[in-house]
């Protein structure tokens, strides 16, 4: 629109000048000469105003005399009516920082950094434009923001947000894209950077920490000293137990000695008798295996004896008597 305005301008200017120009001039300049000059400029600056891009990254928003109209432009050149003006929404992913003091559920004063990437709906730049305007971080964006993050604050204690920054980020940004999508504001992803206290309640967190980590370690102290009791009883018990076995198991073994002892005792006793039997009862059958042993354990030498006159010597049965030396 400005390009056309400043044609319509420049034309009538150069017509003017020419005309200016033909007073001071041998062979003046015809008037039909002075208005092709001048549709020339005309048409050369409608045209170009006629032209326009988009950049990368960007929803062309067509706006006719202020009105809005219904459509959008994708990145590249384009060519609308000269009366229409071009607005460029950025749809890129952009990145919104804000740092805001909340209070917790136990009214402990936190003071929180939040980062929200984010892009706009590019199918609906115009309603944006429209309803919003170019300005739609500092009129929906911020608003938004602190509002969710307060209101998921103000859910936990300032204890439980020291430990669930994680849980905390999720939730902001849960609410965070439920809002933000009535605008057709997407929420890409959210961080929550920092969380801070008061140094009174950083003092006092910091004392319970030492408290909790001295009954901690009083505790685990305990605890070995009644384990290593419990071993060092455990440890009696089995050698006393293992001594009782043992004993138990010596005791066994003896016996058992003994017994082969006497089994064996009972079975030479039992083997004697019963070759002795057998002797006996072959002798009985067989009378001549007597003088056969007889004769067997005879080293061949006769006993020397001295006797008196008139004793008698008993062989075979047979009283004789000694001759006389």
């Amino acid at each position: 629109m400005i390009l056309l305005i400043l044609g319509i301008i420049l034309a009538i200017a150069a017509f003017i000048i020419l005309g200016i120009d033909d007073l001071y001039e041998d062979e003046p300049i015809s008037v039909g000469f002075r208005l092709c000059i001048s549709l020339l400029i005309f048409i050369g600056f409608t045209i170009l105003s006629c032209i326009t891009s988009v950049p990368t990254g960007n929803t062309g928003v067509v706006v006719t005399f202020g009105r809005v109209e219904d459509y959008t432009l994708d990145s590249g050149i384009h060519f609308v009516a000269p009366w229409q003006t071009v607005k460029k929404m950025d749809n890129k992913t952009q990145i919104y920082d804000v740092e805001l003091s909340c209070f917790s559920s136990d009214i402990q004063e936190v003071t929180i950094k939040y980062a929200v990437n984010y892009s706009i709906d590019k199918e609906h730049a115009q309603t944006i434009y429209k309803t919003i305007g170019e300005n739609y971080v500092n009129t929906v964006m911020e608003p938004k923001v602190q509002e969710s993050v307060k209101g998921v604050v103000a859910k936990y204690t300032a204890e439980q947000l020291i430990g669930q920054r994680g849980s905390l980020s999720a939730q902001v940004e849960d609410v965070l894209r439920i809002r933000l999508a009535d605008y057709h504001i997407n929420v890409v992803s959210t961080s929550l950077s920092d969380i801070d206290f008061t140094e009174s309640f950083t003092n006092a967190v910091e004392a319970k920490q030492v408290a909790e980590q001295n009954k901690l370690r009083a505790k685990t102290e305990q605890e070995q000293a009644i384990i290593e009791a419990n071993a060092a009883a455990d440890k009696q018990r089995i050698k006393a137990q293992a001594d009782a076995d043992a004993a138990i198991l010596a005791a066994e073994a003896d016996k058992k000695v003994q017994q082969i002892n006497a089994d064996a005792a009972e079975y030479a006793g039992q083997k004697e008798a019963a070759i002795l039997s057998n002797i006996g009862e072959q002798l009985t059958k067989y009378p001549g295996l007597r003088e056969y042993y007889y004769f067997q354990a005879w080293d061949g030498k006769l006993p020397v004896t001295s006797i008196g006159d008139g004793v008698g010597i008993i062989l075979d049965g047979v009283v004789k008597e000694t001759e006389e030396q």
